[in-house]
């Protein structure tokens, strides 16, 4: 069994206190190379985590694989929900790991924890993982936000950078590890950037609110009216 790497015996689980988020090679021509999962939920993954970036203030770090060639653009969410996002060009190396202006704007950041996502899930995302991983920090793949031509890349690929000692994980157990507590003032923003992952969530949002309503407003019960 495989052992998460450069944890030292601490807790394999993300420190939004230490954690920077890199969003590798979200374009618009890659995504429709994608079959593990439908291009829309892809989409609405990245702009989930791109949202609880901005929510906790986390350091993102962007690139794209020749974006004015084939590849496409990067889809715009990323930026637009998170505005402090700071891109890296590259000059054609596949693994954004591989790009000394990359791994230079990490490395400033200065956290020893990685969430990684990108599409394709066995190249974008896997390369620079193992790489991360390999230099010292403590990396996060997500895949749901990533993308895989097949479902045998897909297994591969978990199997591979499991062997690594990358911690695999979903959109939604990310942004619940980045949230940890219901206790904050601005749990609004987060309910709503979690219902890009869970599309029903916005029904029991509506539920709770309404109860908090019924309290603040001294609402009279159906049943207890006469």
């Amino acid at each position: 069994m495989s052992t998460p790497a450069n944890f030292n015996g601490n807790k394999p689980m993300i420190d939004p206190k230490n954690v920077a988020m890199l969003l590798i090679d979200h374009q618009s021509s890659l995504f429709q190379l994608v079959e593990d999962m439908p291009a829309r939920v892809l989409r609405e993954n990245v702009t989930a985590l791109a949202k609880v970036a901005s929510l906790a203030k986390i350091p993102v770090i962007t690139s794209a694989s020749a974006p004015q060639g084939p590849n496409g653009p990067m889809i715009p969410e990323i930026h637009k929900y998170a505005p402090h996002a700071k891109y890296v060009a590259r000059h054609g190396e596949l693994s954004a790991w591989d790009s000394a202006d990359f791994v230079a704007a990490v490395k400033a950041t200065g956290k020893k924890q990685l969430i990684i996502a990108g599409t394709l899930t066995n190249v974008c995302m896997a390369f620079p993982a193992i790489q991360a991983v390999a230099d010292g920090y403590q990396v996060f793949a997500v895949f749901d936000a990533s993308g895989a031509s097949s479902r045998m890349a897909y297994e591969i690929t978990l199997a591979r950078l499991v062997q690594a000692g990358v911690v695999p994980i979903d959109t939604g157990g990310c942004v619940a590890e980045l949230e940890a507590t219901l206790n904050r003032p601005d749990v609004n923003e987060w309910g709503m950037a979690t219902a890009h992952i869970y599309p029903k969530y916005p029904l029991l949002y509506e539920a709770y609110l309404k109860a908090q309503d019924v309290v603040r407003n001294n609402e009279v019960l159906d049943s207890e009216k006469v």
